[in-house]
């Protein structure tokens, strides 16, 4: 199998960074659907399993807070035992569907050391990636935390804001942050819910090259409010033919 593409989206909350992720899965599913395909809610809020329209099952916070113990106890020997037990419990914890598996981060870690369990999170993982061809991971605003978390490097690095300087600041800071802390390939931007063309010059975004425009969708609002799933909306849905462009862009698709 050839290595994973990873593409990990991120920008200001409210963007509608979400609704793209889910609209890469189900692009990717319906353009691949012979391939492997996982998508990884890294978002607290865990917002992408309704866009996906499944029920979020444990997260990895879950399994985080199960070993600790474990890995306190074996501290110094037992590090073979705990990453197959990591293993065993994610891929318990994984949802299946017809196209692709989901798992969800959950929430931020809270108080304790994690130290030792993340990086054998970050292991576990890091050898079940190469067990898919796509991987989609819906992330915070702060990339790090994809880093500290989950993923070390990433393949694609997609950028969302609206057409508002505080959206275009927040995805220059995170690309700033990336460059410091995420090994990644490729960088680009998706300017969403954008509603008068003309605001399109004033969008500064710091030499990030934008690869697609989205205009704003009244029919993406109403699914967002009814919390349907992005699998039924119409072929013509903004939201796909703009995510699908930017997917172009990078060869994805």
């Amino acid at each position: 199998m050839s290595e994973a593409k990873i593409i990990a989206v991120a920008g200001k909350g409210g963007v509608g960074k979400t609704s793209v992720s889910a609209a890469m899965v189900r692009l990717l599913t319906g353009t691949y659907p012979d391939k492997r395909i996982l998508a990884i809610d890294a978002d607290p809020a865990v917002g992408l399993s309704t866009a996906l329209g499944i029920e979020p099952g444990r997260t990895l916070d879950d399994i985080r807070k199960e070993i600790t113990g474990e890995v306190t106890e074996r501290e110094g020997g037992g590090v073979g035992d705990i990453l197959e037990s990591v293993k065993g419990r994610l891929t318990q914890a994984m949802q299946h569907t017809g196209g692709y598996d989901f798992f969800a981060v959950g929430r931020p870690e809270t108080a304790g050391c994690y130290c030792a369990v993340n990086t054998y999170l970050r292991q576990v993982i890091s050898l079940l990636i190469h067990d898919y061809d796509y991987v989609v991971v819906d992330s915070e605003a702060g990339i790090e935390q994809v880093n500290r978390r989950v993923l070390e490097k990433v393949t694609h690095l997609i950028l969302i804001s609206d057409a508002s300087k505080k959206g275009t600041q927040v995805i220059k800071t995170v690309k700033a942050v990336a460059d410091e802390l995420v090994m990644y390939e490729k960088c680009g931007a998706i300017i969403n819910r954008v509603t008068e063309p003309e605001a399109m010059e004033h969008v500064d975004t710091g030499g990030i090259p934008i690869l697609a425009v989205i205009g704003e969708d009244a029919g993406q609002t109403e699914f967002d409010i009814l919390g349907k799933s992005v699998f039924d909306m119409p072929d013509g849905a903004e939201i796909l033919q703009g995510t699908k462009k930017a997917l172009k862009e990078l060869q994805i698709l």
